[in-house]
């Protein structure tokens, strides 16, 4: 039970930081705001483990839709597969080689967001979603399809490089400081 509570505390305080430095770093653009996700996500998945880092990576861009940050509704769902590779990849491969982990979990959610929102969302189903209302919702409008492949391509990579190397660096002393 106490186990239990503990992470259920991290986690919702990690969740809590995300939602917070989304909405905060929101008008500082995708790089900032991408790497802040990225470091949240790859801290809470090495001090909370791979419950906690999934919970945080599939929630997040909810969050981010909610608080009007992900670009649209059709890339909630890669963004989850994404970040879920992302965390699942760090974790796994973490205590072997940190940089090699950081390096095939950023490349891997690069490429998973490539391919589903460039190549599913964008070149496949973009005519079936292209001005489909939802309501007063207009699904995928001709100019978020044209910025789409610029915010899932070498960006994510970055950010990912970006937030991994930063929570890597701080995870460490963040860990002794556990520890106490």
């Amino acid at each position: 039970m106490k186990k239990s509570v503990l992470w259920l505390v991290e986690t919702a305080l990690m969740l809590a930081m995300l939602v917070t430095l989304q909405s905060v770093t929101k008008p500082m653009g995708q790089l900032v705001t991408g790497s802040c996700v990225n470091l949240i996500l790859a801290i809470t998945v090495l001090a909370v483990g791979y419950s906690g880092g999934l919970t945080v990576a599939l929630l997040s861009p909810i969050f981010a839709f909610l608080l009007n940050i992900a670009p649209n509704i059709v890339t909630v769902i890669p963004i989850m597969l994404g970040n879920a590779v992302f965390v699942v990849l760090l974790k796994l491969m973490y205590n072997k080689q940190q940089i090699l982990a950081l390096v095939a979990a950023a490349g891997a959610k690069c490429a998973v967001l490539y391919f589903l929102v460039v190549k599913v969302i964008c070149d496949y189903l973009a005519p079936d979603l292209l001005m489909k209302k939802v309501g007063d919702t207009i699904i995928l409008a001709p100019k978020m399809l044209k910025m789409l492949p610029t915010m899932f391509s070498w960006t994510q990579l970055f950010t990912a490089l970006i937030g991994g190397a930063v929570a890597i660096l701080i995870y460490p002393t963040l860990k002794k400081a556990l520890r106490k």
